[in-house]
């Protein structure tokens, strides 16, 4: 199955293979391919200057919300060619006057920024972008700080302790909500990273992986607002499990849930993979499934701050967003992932073996059952927030009693994920603009269409009775 264009992509390749290359640096159709040009020309990254790469991140964002499929990218970028299609877009789109308040927004206003962060791969873009320089880059003291769970990093972030935080992406939306907590103004500028969970059982239970048998069992989630709940909800229900009378269900900060698989204290976990990992190095667990199983392509978790913030210092998070999109598509090549593991193992960091992260983050890894297994896209980095993810996530919250009543799924999507709005462009060049931001995807072999979430919801035998 293919995969969507990342926002690292050249927007305007109508050639472009979109499902993801045996070749390290993407850009080849094989390994002998991508050797063969090292050999003869080096395969190395063209230097370009700031400016240029942020125009083609902006680019990149415009023609993903303009044209979310890639067919119909793909035949209008053949029938008109690439720089038609630019001046188009530059036509009905400042590109020129966003790129340049991407790329130079000024002087940050402050300098010495917080960011918070639970010690989990799903956070690797923040974490390395402190010791790999790319915070400094921008002309920010960035202190990364290492958090002990997620509603410390939320009251932390909410008291303004942290001025932008490595939150779940359900988050910002349960937060803009007031779900839990005061409601505040919350954004997603960007994902962290897609896929990267994975559900890991104890030891005893390696005869038991058919989860009709998993009745009566506890299970770990990080938190009650996380897409680690609504996926395992949503896989155990697809088994004919409720999962607020079948099973048991309990919030445990991620670093405590190997220390609480082995005293039994549980049964088993849906979790970061560097969590399942540890379990498996540990010798106290084996890897289930992992969640792109269950969801190929799901996000996980976010770079989140304030509305507040954002006003009160846009350079400031300009910046950030910039070190955030850099850090992430260093992270999304293949290639750079030995260093990264090592970048980010430290104590103070996610304090774990470099052998665990690298056998996450290459995607060959151990499973805990006496075999080796290889996935590269077993975690994936695209920092694109697309609308879609954020209306699933309320079908989900109402889905299981979160949420009562009535919701304007639209709305609450895009206020909180900051995908651009470019539906105009393609009207005003006489086309048929698809909805904005927004793409189908299927989740265990049933599709979700973002334009009709009620129908999507209704559709689920088991649920909480409102």
């Amino acid at each position: 199955m293919g995969r969507s264009m990342s926002t690292f992509d050249d927007p305007f390749d109508a050639d472009r293979e979109l499902t993801r290359s045996a070749c390290v640096c993407g850009r080849h159709r094989s390994t002998a391919e991508h050797e063969h040009a090292e050999r003869v020309l080096r395969c190395e990254p063209v230097a370009v200057s700031e400016e240029q790469r942020y125009e083609g991140v902006v680019a990149s964002a415009v023609m993903r919300a303009v044209f979310p499929q890639d067919a119909a990218r793909r035949a209008f970028l053949k029938s008109v060619g690439a720089s038609t299609a630019l001046a188009a877009l530059s036509q009905f789109f400042p590109l020129k006057s966003a790129t340049e308040a991407f790329a130079d927004a000024g002087p940050p206003e402050k300098k010495d920024l917080k960011v918070g962060f639970i010690p989990i791969t799903c956070a690797t873009p923040i974490i390395m972008a402190a010791p790999l320089g790319f915070y400094a880059r921008q002309g920010l003291n960035v202190e990364v700080v290492k958090t002990a769970g997620w509603a410390v990093i939320r009251d932390k972030t909410i008291n303004k302790e942290y001025d932008a935080a490595h939150m779940l992406a359900p988050m910002p939306i349960a937060i803009s909500l007031g779900l839990g907590a005061n409601a505040i103004p919350f954004t997603v500028p960007a994902i962290e990273n897609i896929n990267g969970q994975g559900i890991t059982l104890a030891i005893k239970h390696k005869d038991k992986r058919d989860p009709k048998d998993w009745k009566g069992m506890k299970f770990a989630i990080p938190f009650d607002y996380s897409m680690h709940n609504y996926l395992l909800r949503y896989y155990l229900a697809e088994h004919g499990l409720d999962p607020d009378t079948d099973v048991q269900l309990r919030s445990v900060p991620p670093p405590e849930m190997v220390a609480n698989l082995r005293a039994d204290n549980i049964d088993g976990f849906l979790a970061p993979d560097n969590i399942c990992q540890r379990a498996i190095y540990d010798g106290v667990g084996f890897l289930h499934i992992l969640s792109k199983e269950i969801w190929d392509g799901h996000p996980c978790c976010s770079f989140a701050a304030s509305r507040e913030f954002i006003t009160t210092a846009p350079n400031s998070f300009a910046a950030l967003t910039r070190a955030i999109v850099d850090a992430t598509g260093h992270a999304a090549k293949a290639e750079n992932r030995k260093q990264i593991a090592e970048a980010i193992a430290p104590a103070n960091y996610i304090n774990a073996p470099v052998t665990v992260l690298e056998q996450v983050l290459t995607g060959t890894y151990a499973d805990g059952l006496g075999g080796v297994k290889t996935d590269a896209r077993r975690v994936d980095f695209d920092p694109f927030p697309w609308q879609s993810f954020a209306v699933w996530m309320l079908t989900q919250m109402k889905r299981w009693g979160q949420i009562k009543g009535d919701v304007d799924y639209k709305a609450v999507a895009e206020q909180v994920y900051l995908a651009t709005d470019t539906r105009k462009v393609m009207a005003e060049m006489g086309l048929t603009p698809p909805a904005t931001s927004y793409k189908s995807f299927a989740v265990m072999g049933k599709t979700f269409d973002p334009e009709k979430p009620d129908d999507y919801l209704a559709g689920f035998k088991i649920r909480k009775s409102s």
